[in-house]
């Protein structure tokens, strides 16, 4: 394997990227916002054997498909570690959109432009952090990328077409983005620009869409999202529940046509992706000004490899700008085929002054920066220290966080000084390299009993003593996966005054036994403070423990209380 070259590069690229995205495996639980849900849900799974339906606590779970939630329940099973598990997914989905990025560049062009594209994309902010986070999308980005990856393979003659495995794994991959996340299915928008170019008589592209196997592709579509859809709805159509009747709409056309259509939350202008390309892609997205004068000259010689990925990227832009409703990573998906566009040209690029003056200058803003906040964290006012405490729960210290960022300021110095004005590039890539390695082997386990809630759900269990029982008020998933013991809710969504009046019933049973943990918005009235015990601050929330003494005798809750609930983004 390492007899040439570029196959001794290509290791090299693995070693790295598995270093730099899998630095912080195992030494951290799930943290908000959404990383313990889909965690609980594995969880879940795993101990009761449902895989079918997704539930958190004893309600279904319908905002997201199942697949990535499985993918974690059976690494889960596997290692018996979910510290290990939950992590698993989105890291080998990273490593495989590098892969296919790699793969592609080596395969249109050359080798090293394959590098330049995979390196182009590993040290892109946006996807180095979402990599290293348990979310949905890095797998969707990875299902979208192998997508794209299997149509240019069919429809470039450079990459191998016209190749009917390749046409039909890419629709495949695109079905199974769709039933991961509902918008997998953009994948096939590459099919526009393809088609256009063929009909337009462009040199080396071409759909075939004439022949018979074609529709191989619409049928691996089919069958990929079948996996799931096909049980899932033989399932819940064969209950009589109107719990699965209200899954089945909302998974199928709530989250998905109405979320598009008539978004309800995260309102931003038709722009705002244009923002995040500029500053969440750093340092990529930097090239791009010197880049467009030479795909323009690319364009005008026709040639499909530029054009290909490039509209491909307009289209996913302005799709995703339509919609009222926008989130930061729903843009995600179009950074690997921009890094594709970049690669051939980067050599060229990064050879001139301006651009490697930029890369010293990121450099040594970044040294600069990080450096001076761990100074100002370890010589700062106490007044920050007690924020943290406060507001967070996090109980080491500002000074201790600090020693965990110093490092990385001074590294970062290091590579100036060692790669100088010589190599800037590489100056550049070392300091972010040494920064997701140092956040991740001791930045995030130090912030890790504040972030994910274990600090506060360990500190409940030893006050209520092992032999007690423990209920949920006003709960987040953090607070039912990082419980000590077998934990009993009363319903996610149900209205807080309700789920506290169950509560109280459920105390009532045994008194001399049984906790309630409120959040503390959800105390009422009725719930007499001094009686009731300040368990903590977690994720910038008040804990309260309840005892059936806490409550105030023959007092009734007012239609608001019980009724109400406080709305709350799952943003943490």
């Amino acid at each position: 394997m390492l007899k040439t070259r570029s196959h001794r590069e290509f290791w090299i690229l693995a070693l790295i990227a598995l270093v730099v995205l899998g630095a912080g495996l195992g030494l951290r639980d799930p943290w908000p916002a959404d990383e313990p849900r889909f965690a609980l849900a594995a969880k879940q799974m795993v101990e009761s054997g449902n895989w079918l339906f997704p539930h958190r606590g004893i309600e279904l779970y319908s905002d997201k498909p199942p697949l990535f939630m499985w993918l974690q329940a059976l690494f889960y099973s596997l290692t018996g570690n979910l510290r290990i598990a939950f992590l698993l997914p989105p890291l080998l989905a990273s490593l495989g959109t590098l892969w296919c990025v790699y793969d592609l560049g080596r395969r249109l062009w050359t080798p090293r432009v394959g590098l330049y594209a995979a390196y182009a994309l590993l040290f892109a902010f946006q996807f180095t952090y979402q990599s290293k986070k348990a979310q949905i999308d890095p797998l969707v980005v990875f299902w979208i990328t192998l997508a794209n990856y299997g149509l240019l393979r069919h429809v470039l003659a450079r990459g191998g077409g016209p190749d009917w495995r390749m046409w039909a794994l890419g629709w495949a991959a695109a079905g199974l983005g769709t039933i991961t996340k509902g918008v997998g299915f953009i994948a096939l928008l590459m099919l526009i620009p393809a088609g256009i170019a063929s009909l337009r008589g462009w040199p080396d592209v071409r759909v075939h869409a004439g022949r018979a196997k074609f529709w191989l592709g619409p049928l691996a579509f089919v069958a990929a999202a079948c996996v799931w859809l096909v049980p899932m709805l033989i399932a819940a159509l064969g209950q009589a529940s109107p719990e699965y009747q209200a899954y089945l709409d909302d998974i199928l056309f709530k989250q998905t046509a109405k979320r598009y259509g008539a978004s309800w939350d995260h309102a931003h202008p038709p722009w705002y992706f244009l923002t995040v390309m500029i500053t969440a892609w750093l340092p990529t997205i930097l090239v791009v000004p010197w880049a467009v004068k030479p795909w323009l000259r690319r364009l005008r010689r026709r040639d499909a490899r530029y054009l290909l990925p490039l509209a491909w990227w307009l289209l996913v832009l302005v799709f995703f700008s339509f919609p009222t409703g926008k989130r930061d990573m729903y843009i995600l998906p179009a950074l690997p085929m921009l890094c594709l566009a970049l690669a051939p040209l980067l050599a060229g690029i990064l050879r001139r002054p301006w651009p490697r003056r930029l890369a010293l200058a990121c450099t040594a803003l970044l040294a600069v920066v990080i450096t001076g906040l761990a100074l100002a964290m370890w010589f700062g006012h106490p007044s920050f220290e007690e924020r943290l405490t406060v507001d967070r729960g996090f109980t080491d210290g500002a000074r201790g966080l600090a020693a965990t960022l110093l490092p990385i300021g001074v590294w970062g110095f290091l590579c100036l000084l060692w790669f100088g004005r010589r190599r800037p590039v590489i100056a550049l890539v070392s300091t972010l390299a040494g920064l997701w390695v140092v956040v991740g082997l001791f930045v995030q386990p130090l912030l890790n009993d504040s972030s994910s809630a274990r600090g506060l759900m360990q500190s409940v269990g030893q006050r209520i003593g092992p032999r007690a029982e423990l209920g949920l008020v006003a709960w987040k998933e953090q607070n039912l996966l990082m419980a000590d013991r077998p934990a009993t809710n009363f319903g996610f969504k149900m209205p807080w005054g309700e789920q506290l009046e169950q509560g109280i019933t459920w105390l009532a049973q045994k008194p001399e036994s049984r906790y309630l943990l409120v959040q503390e918005p959800a105390l009422t009235h009725c719930v007499d403070r001094k009686r009731a015990e300040f368990a903590g601050m977690s994720n910038r929330r008040r804990w309260w423990l309840v005892t059936q003494a806490a409550w105030i005798p023959g007092c009734e809750l007012t239609r608001v209380e019980s009724q109400g609930q406080v709305e709350e983004r799952d943003e943490d």
